[in-house]
């Protein structure tokens, strides 16, 4: 089986086919998503969990060639996505059944690829960890990435008003043509002033960290959350607690990759919130996945460099032919 190394040099190397275990399918893939992880793995910055594979990939689309032991619900030649602690890159990846995903029918099998991370990663968020309800105002850093272009559909449908930050007018007018209601260019609008005049953000889902920490409470409204699912700024920084409790604002940071399969805030709950909220939207096309560029994997290389760039709007895939 043809595997991407997970080494700074990225390489296609040969790999023993997986074998589902017990509670696990085998998926032949279609496409794997690429994601900021990928890139920090490769660097050194952010090693699998333990017992994870060292393959890079967090999420792939494909059919379902094999069931282990306990497995229902599910039947070989079943088309799904998946949400994965690794091995994405590859032909095959073996992945817990309690976090595959059915594939939308109003979706092709690549694109499918473009769904598991951001839409597990918006939902356990957004209403899960923030509690989001329609009326409220929402800020998106990166409004344009994957996750932004995703949470962007997603609050529009549910009656929520969103604001997003992006660094060019062309970015700007995707994510308002998705549904952003207000549109803040960060190299010459300062967004606390921009969210403070619309009444404050009664959610922040931040991907900076330090950078934006003390700036990110300053913008919020009474009763506000803020969500850090990132650290591209940072991860030290000065708050003051009296600015926190004088707003009865709260900050909460979450992860994704580490949670463990079961239990209580595990992949299979954040999976089964994300089939309740997001697919329904996905199926009656209120949401889509939006892909910026597809790559073989053989060009794993060139799709790192088109995501490291900044230029991608929504995701980058890679292809397995």
């Amino acid at each position: 089986m043809r595997a991407i190394a997970g080494t700074d040099q990225l390489s296609v190397v040969t790999i023993p086919d997986p074998e589902p275990g017990p509670g696990e399918v085998v998926i032949d893939v279609a496409a794997a998503g690429v994601n900021r992880a990928d890139l920090l793995q490769r660097q050194g910055n952010y090693p699998p969990p333990p017992g994870a594979v060292d393959t890079l990939g967090l999420e792939v689309s494909g059919r379902i060639s094999a069931l282990g032991h306990r497995v229902t619900g599910w039947s070989v030649g079943d088309e799904v996505c998946a949400l994965l602690t690794g091995g994405g890159y590859a032909e095959k990846v073996a992945v817990p059944a309690v976090q595959l995903l059915p594939k939308p029918p109003t979706v092709d099998l690549v694109s499918a690829a473009a769904l598991p991370e951001v839409a597990c990663t918006v939902a356990s968020n957004l209403f899960d960890a923030a509690h989001l309800q329609g009326g409220e105002l929402l800020l998106i850093h990166g409004g344009s990435s994957g996750i932004g272009t995703h949470a962007i559909q997603v609050a529009h449908a549910l009656d929520v008003r969103v604001a997003v930050t992006a660094r060019t007018r062309a970015k700007l007018d995707f994510c308002r043509d998705l549904g952003a209601d207000i549109l803040i260019d960060y190299t010459t609008d300062d967004f606390v002033d921009v969210i403070r005049g619309s009444g404050g953000a009664d959610v922040v889902l931040d991907i900076m960290g330090a950078k934006y920490l003390e700036r990110n409470v300053k913008a919020l409204n009474t009763g506000g959350r803020l969500v850090i699912i990132g650290m591209q700024g940072g991860v030290k920084a000065e708050l003051s607690i009296g600015a926190l409790m004088t707003k009865r604002a709260s900050v909460l940071g979450t992860t994704l990759r580490s949670r463990p399969v079961t239990g209580a805030g595990s992949k299979a709950d954040v999976v089964a919130t994300t089939r309740r909220i997001t697919w329904p939207l996905i199926d009656t096309g209120r949401v889509a996945p939006i892909v910026d560029s597809t790559f073989p994997l053989a060009d794993a290389e060139a799709a790192h460099a088109r995501l490291d760039s900044g230029d991608a709007i929504g995701k980058v895939l890679l292809t397995i032919d």
